[in-house]
């Protein structure tokens, strides 16, 4: 059986606690693993190298103009590219699965969507409506790139998809204190995002789609045509009693309880409120909304590339 060409890209900044677990995991179907890193100051790099990976540093913008970096740099001769968490792993099932199937793909299949969950203080998340969640992590060369947003990004890709039933695990090991913190700064990210779909001063790609039936489109076509349409501040108590109530949330135990509430409440009460802070700001000193977002939130939007011409046929 012939190994897939297989190059994983994987995003970097103070993961010594998690990349070595990564790479283990993709050994066994990647020809090469990309680490791009931006300014740790662990031994993140030192020991991606020791696991045989090529490490690259760009300095940070965004998720998507990262990511879209590291693509552009994916030799020539890879025949797929995968996009990884440094603090999620392959499970031997979908490891197994690639090797077996991704290089039997037809040429018409450009991406492949894979199943994601996640644990939350060491424990798996199972109920509350949200995982499994399908994602898009393999795509062809040269045909798939990272959405041009803020937060919640995903891979676009023009043609048709394949599914596998194989799971990668979301299990960071960092301190609930790093988890709010990292949160914090994703709010300030997701309240750009919600002000692009008002004010629309970036170009905004989304994977908002019902025909499609994918999980990430429908989704996606929800939060931005009816949750972000709700009233502020409520809707992130609505969405909380809708996961831990109606979608059984309760059931994860006390783990499930905290992930529920400061992921479904707390986070989506934090992005409203600092919404409402940006939009008081531009009402009380007349700035336009990209000066309000560096006043309030400290984030200097940089100049963004045009959308791409092309609107892709399947996305995730």
């Amino acid at each position: 059986m012939t190994k897939p060409n297989v190059t994983v890209v994987i995003l970097t900044k103070n993961e010594e606690r998690h990349i070595a677990r990564c790479l283990d995991s993709v050994a066994s179907f990647a020809t090469q693993c990309l680490v791009v890193d931006s300014g740790s100051t662990d031994r993140t790099r030192e020991i991606a190298r020791e696991k045989g990976a090529t490490v690259l540093e760009n300095p940070w913008i965004n998720y998507a103009t990262q990511m879209n970096w590291g693509i552009d740099r994916v030799p020539a001769e890879a025949d797929w590219v995968m996009r990884l968490d440094a603090d999620e792993y392959i499970t031997e099932p979908l490891a197994q699965e690639i090797v077996q199937k991704l290089g039997g793909l037809g040429e018409e299949i450009d991406g492949v969507y894979v199943s994601r969950r996640m644990t939350f203080l060491r424990k798996r998340i199972r109920f509350g409506g949200i995982f499994p969640v399908r994602v898009l992590r393999l795509f062809r060369n040269g045909r798939g790139r990272c959405e041009n947003r803020w937060m919640d990004e995903h891979i676009l890709v023009p043609g048709q998809t394949a599914d596998f039933d194989g799971e990668l695990i979301d299990d960071n090991h960092n301190s609930l204190a790093w988890w709010t913190e990292k949160h914090n700064g994703y709010s300030n990210r997701e309240v750009v995002d919600l002000l692009n779909l008002e004010y629309g001063f970036m170009p905004h790609e989304t994977v908002a789609d019902l025909k499609g039936g994918q999980q990430a489109g429908v989704k996606r076509w929800l939060k931005e045509k009816v949750y972000a349409n709700m009233p502020t501040g409520s809707r992130a108590l609505a969405y909380f009693l809708y996961r831990y109530v109606l979608r059984l949330g309760f059931l994860d135990g006390r783990e499930g309880a905290a992930f529920h509430f400061l992921q479904g409440f707390w986070y989506r009460y934090l992005v409203d409120m600092k919404l409402f802070e940006v939009k008081r700001h531009m009402e009380r000193t007349g700035a336009d909304v990209e000066t309000a977002i560096r006043d309030v939130l400290g984030i200097q939007l940089q100049p963004q590339p045009p959308a791409s011409p092309a609107k892709p046929a399947k996305l995730g």
